[in-house]
């Protein structure tokens, strides 16, 4: 199941710096574990996913280095910034509530198998 592109717009943001909560990582990395740890719900290309990126950078949540790879050609690593982490809290619970929200309407369906953020 995908989600279409205006929910997207919501949780891809939040899924990603959830992510980088539990260290820094490059591009193609977020890319995998964003497909893996949604089964494949969140799954974006890198055409979804730098732009994405940039965004962030751009609000000052999320900052990055670049140092070599394993193959020598460089990594831009990406990880939140203090004020990232604030906005991580603060998405988090907004998205508790939406999904409460949603629970009480009887929209929150069963979880999907396999997904853990």
């Amino acid at each position: 199941m995908k989600i279409e592109k205006e929910l997207m717009r919501g949780a891809g943001p939040l899924a990603v710096l959830k992510l980088l909560s539990l260290g820094e990582m490059y591009g193609y990395e977020l890319v995998g574990r964003l497909t893996r740890q949604t089964n494949g719900v969140l799954d974006m290309g890198q055409s979804t996913l730098y732009p994405m990126l940039y965004n962030l950078e751009a609000k000052g949540l999320v900052d990055s280095r670049t140092e070599p790879g394993p193959s020598g050609k460089p990594r831009k690593y990406y990880f939140l910034t203090d004020a990232g982490k604030k906005h991580l809290v603060t998405e988090e619970s907004r998205w508790g509530a939406l999904v409460q929200a949603m629970g009480a309407l009887g929209l929150a369906g069963a979880p999907v198998k396999g997904v853990a953020l």
